[in-house]
């Protein structure tokens, strides 16, 4: 059949479903499966690929979707045992454990002799009571909890302790549930009202409990608290009630956006709400919060950051920019206002240090969401229009707004800050206000210039005319704030060259000057932490020197500062912390260029590109042990905590990019692990810059590779691994990239059932198998490792066991070949293989012609590892069948097994046993005849 007649054929898009669902394929059976649904014009017919398709949702923990396949093929036939089944794990699996028993019981009447409906019946019995005592006993615990709440004359610690109990039980199902259908909620707001924050926090805490991955409650508790009351908790002066009502309003938000795609929490349904309505209610809450004056500046950065994290796509697939373009429309004025806020010079809401770093990446992020020319043009005429207003207007204070609110935007959506910057008179006013006698006056403009430097239109004119202005302002100001800051635009307009150690903007020395300056700044506790910031803002560009890396390396007293800044409240410091640990590990991309190219460079006049001395491999790792001993783990681990806007994706690949080089020495992985990286990766390796997640993820490798995975990731964290491990298996990943992937797979794969059936959903077995034919060899012999590993698994036998492929066959070549480690690795798992599946022992004379030269050369090898393994296969092929026994016994097979038998005590070589015992098989069969001097 042509192919276009393959595609308009329900039952051949059946039939390929199913071949794609036995090699594991679930999504791509799926596929098939919805194709031909889609052509199917009888009702049988669709009722078969429902209930198919339930099988790929419940294999793909699309528990909703396969509950609802189920149903339609039993409304076609309520005899489809199959069907039922199906239904009745997906209900078992949402939690509606009375529907699933009705289900499970029906199937057991239907075929009372099936042992799997047995046990299932059994299994969900047991559940069922344990859910009925749990119910009784969390009940118990919740009134118990709400009693001592209410009552006035409790002692404050009890109430205290009752208040966080009730935390734990939020986070159970049915501790959720109870404290939700008891009015839990109306007590949780009470306690929120109390003004007190050790109430405070264990209420939100709770709610956190409640809504989590539940849109129908979060929809209710939104209604019932109303977001003026949440929003007015962020907004308060306390950091950590401000931080965890954020935290609340994230989950919420979560909730609202995941719908019905996520598994839903409890025995009650999600309701099929649409969310957008009540999301932009509360988007619009948020951008109220952003100027209303009552605010704290940490719960105006909250709002901010749930801006940045719910606003804009979460794919650029995703062809909906709604929220955006809502939020550009109806908030741009209001971030804009709140980004050119000088709290010193000019009316606003108070701010903390991080507010205008938030401020830029919302803006940004608004700008990168935008899908066309015309969506940015009208974001651009906007921003223009606000600075242009306030610059125009009467007086200074409208002049220092615009300026502000160009710092901004150069720092965030750098184009649109370019042509405001190139708005007629704005440049020149920067200029001038660098030299007021006014120190805020004077601050502000000397940030607008360094943030300026860097951007290529206005570049050149700095270079000429600021890098006077700013040595005179460093020479000439009182004030250390100021002082620092010219510092740091003479070090951006001194690091032009970046690591080429032939392009020096400032005389010899003058770089070793500035950033002595800048430490011993960074190390003066005098100074604000918004003034030392600017200080490793400083070092960021000054270490592309190789010699300033150096003496910071040596600097211990530096070094402690900069680490305790980047742990500190300060967010703003991260992507300085992280730029300046990424020139000292030498851990950005750089190529080497080819000797032939840089000769005929040099004939033709050409500036080539040097690297310093100090730049060599021996310098580097010595950077690297003074930075471990310093402490930069727990440092990097802390940064990558922070809730912020200022944590952006390029400061993740930073932070990734340094973790990288410091577990490069498999003996520093152990402090890493030690210090919480394992932990702080995972989030690394999922989020940021595709360059920032592979380079995490290649860590991950490296750390699962040499370590105790369970020791590594505790708990459910291991299980979080294996989706950046097998990003790693991309062709467009570097080949040393693939190989430790299957290195730390091969390890996952060895642990247990629940890793190899993870991976297996991950869409790995496919890749590993494609990179069994890889040429490399090393590559090779590690996919062949794992795949020994993997076939541990009955779902990765069932792809041998299938009939017309070559997956045996390459098995049985490779134990043939001269490479020792790939032949242990083919043979294991042909081992493996015939042991657990005798049906392939028949398979494997076919395979090819010399599979016993391929055997005997096994079972005469010098490494007792193959020897084993030989006479294991042997073992198993002789139980299997009569045959294949006389064909090995009527070869040369049988001497050998002779001598191997006689090769010394059984117990201590596990070879000599198992030829002990190939021998007694061919005594059963009676292929040959006892030796009568036994």
């Amino acid at each position: 059949m042509s192919e276009n007649g393959t595609e308009k054929d329900p039952a051949a898009l059946r039939e390929e479903g199913n071949c794609l669902f036995k090699d594991g394929d679930f999504q791509g059976a799926l596929s098939c499966y919805t194709k031909a649904l889609k052509l199917s014009d009888t009702q049988s017919e669709c009722a078969v690929l429902h209930r198919n398709r339930a099988a790929c949702y419940l294999k793909l923990e699309d528990y909703s979707k396969a509950e609802s396949d189920a149903s339609k093929a039993l409304d076609s036939d309520p005899g489809d045992v199959k069907a039922r089944f199906r239904r009745s794990q997906a209900l078992q699996k949402l939690g509606r454990l009375d529907q699933a028993f009705k289900d499970i019981q029906r199937c057991a009447q239907l075929e009372p002799k099936n042992m799997t409906f047995q046990e299932s019946l059994r299994q969900l019995g047991a559940q069922i009571q344990d859910k009925v005592q749990q119910l009784s006993s969390t009940d118990a615990r919740v009134q118990q909890m709400f009693s001592l709440l209410l009552d006035s004359s409790a002692q404050e610690s009890d109430r205290h302790k009752a208040a966080q109990n009730l935390v734990v039980l939020s986070r159970e199902d049915a501790g959720a549930e109870q404290i939700f259908r008891n009015d839990g909620v109306r007590l949780l707001q009470r306690l929120m009202d109390s003004g007190k924050e050790e109430m405070i926090l264990p209420a939100l805490r709770t709610l956190v409990g409640l809504c989590s991955g539940h849109q129908s409650r979060s929809m209710a508790i939104v209604n019932e608290l109303g977001m003026e009351r949440l929003c007015a908790v962020m907004g308060s002066g306390g950091e950590h009630v401000s931080l965890a009502a954020c935290h609340l309003l994230q989950v919420m938000f979560e909730a609202l956006m995941e719908g019905m795609k996520k598994d839903v929490r409890g025995k009650e349904e999600a309701m099929l709400l649409e969310p957008s309505r009540e999301l932009r209610s509360m988007l619009r809450h948020l951008l109220d919060v952003l100027t209303a004056p009552a605010v704290s500046g940490s719960g105006r950065d909250s709002a901010i950051n749930l801006l940045v994290k719910h606003v804009p796509r979460k794919s650029q697939r995703d062809p909906d920019n709604s929220l955006t373009q809502w939020v550009i429309d109806q908030g741009l004025k209001t971030v804009l206002e709140v980004g050119g806020t000088v709290p010193e010079a000019t009316q606003g809401p108070p701010l903390s240090d991080s507010t205008h770093m938030s401020c830029s990446v919302l803006l940004s992020k608004l700008y990168d969401d935008l899908k066309s020319d015309g969506e940015r043009e009208n974001f651009s005429s906007l921003c223009e229009e606000y600075v242009r207003s306030h610059f125009e207007s009467s007086g200074l204070v409208g002049k220092l707004r615009a300026i502000q609110t160009v710092s901004v935007l150069l720092q965030g959506p750098s184009e649109v800050g370019n042509q405001a910057l190139g708005l007629s008179g704005i440049m020149e006013s920067i200029i001038l206000l660098c030299g007021s006698d006014t120190e805020i006056h004077q601050q502000v403009a000397v940030e607008a210039l360094i943030h300026a430097a860097g951007k290529a239109k206005r570049a050149s004119f700095i270079t000429a005319n600021g890098v006077a202005l700013l040595k005179d302002i460093y020479k000439k100001s009182k004030s250390d704030k100021i002082r620092v800051r010219a510092l740091v635009g003479l070090c951006k307009l001194g690091s032009a060259g970046g690591t080429d150690f032939s392009m020096k903007q400032f005389a010899e020395g003058s770089t070793l000057k500035l950033a002595k300056q800048c430490r011993k700044w960074l190390c003066n506790e005098a100074l604000p932490p918004s003034s030392r910031r600017w200080a490793i803002e400083g070092l960021a560009y000054l270490t592309f020197d190789a010699d300033v890396k150096e003496e910071l390396a040596e600097d211990g007293q530096a070094l402690q500062a900069m680490f305790q800044l980047a742990k500190s409240e300060d967010k703003t410091v991260l992507f300085a912390v992280g730029s300046t640990l990424v020139n000292c590990t030498n851990s950005y991309d750089s190529e080497k260029p080819d000797p032939q190219m840089v000769e005929l460079a040099k004939y033709a006049k050409q500036h080539v590109p040097e690297e310093h001395p100090k730049d060599a491999k021996p310098f580097v790792e010595k950077r690297l042990s003074k930075l471990l001993e310093a402490g930069v783990v727990s440092a990097l681990v802390c940064m990558v905590k922070q809730e912020s806007p200022a944590l952006t994706d390029a400061c993740k690949e930073c932070i990734a990019r340094v973790f990288l080089a410091v577990v490069e020495k498999p003996e520093d992985r152990g402090i890493v692990v030690a210090q919480g990286g394992g932990k702080a990766l995972i989030p690394l390796a999922t989020e940021g810059t595709d360059a920032g997640k592979t380079k995490a993820a290649q860590t991950l490798a490296k750390i699962t590779i040499t370590s105790n995975p369970e020791i590594a990731f505790p708990g459910e964290r291991i299980y979080e691994v294996v989706r950046p491990l097998v990003s790693l298996l991309g062709l467009d990943c570097t080949a040393l990239q693939n190989f430790e992937a299957l290195m730390a797979l091969t390890n996952l794969a060895g642990i247990s059932e629940r890793l190899r059936q993870k991976i297996m959903k991950e869409g790995a077995v496919s890749k590993i198998e494609g990179y069994m034919f890889e040429d490399h060899e090393m590559i090779r012999v590690a996919a062949t490792e794992c795949m020994c590993n993997l076939v541990l698994s009955p779902d990765v036998q069932e792809r041998f066991v299938a009939e017309d492929n070559d997956r045996l066959k390459l098995l049985v070549l490779y134990s043939g070949e001269d490479d020792e480690r790939l032949r242990k690795a083919a043979s294991g798992t042909l081992a493996m293989l015939t042991s657990v599946q005798p049906s392939l022992c028949a398979r494997v004379p076919r395979t090819t012609s010399h599979w016993l030269e391929i055997l005997q050369a096994l079972l005469l090898s010098e490494s007792r590892e193959l020897q084993h393994r030989a006479v294991v296969i042997a073992m198993n092929l002789m139980q299997a069948e009569r045959g294949l026994a006389e064909q090995l016994i009527e070869s040369e097979v049988l001497e050998i097994l002779s001598v191997m038998a006689k090769g010394g005590a059984a117990e201590h070589n596990p070879a000599c046993r198992a030829a002990k015992q190939c021998l007694d098989i061919a005594l059963e069969y009676g292929l040959i005849k006892p030796n009568p001097a036994e």
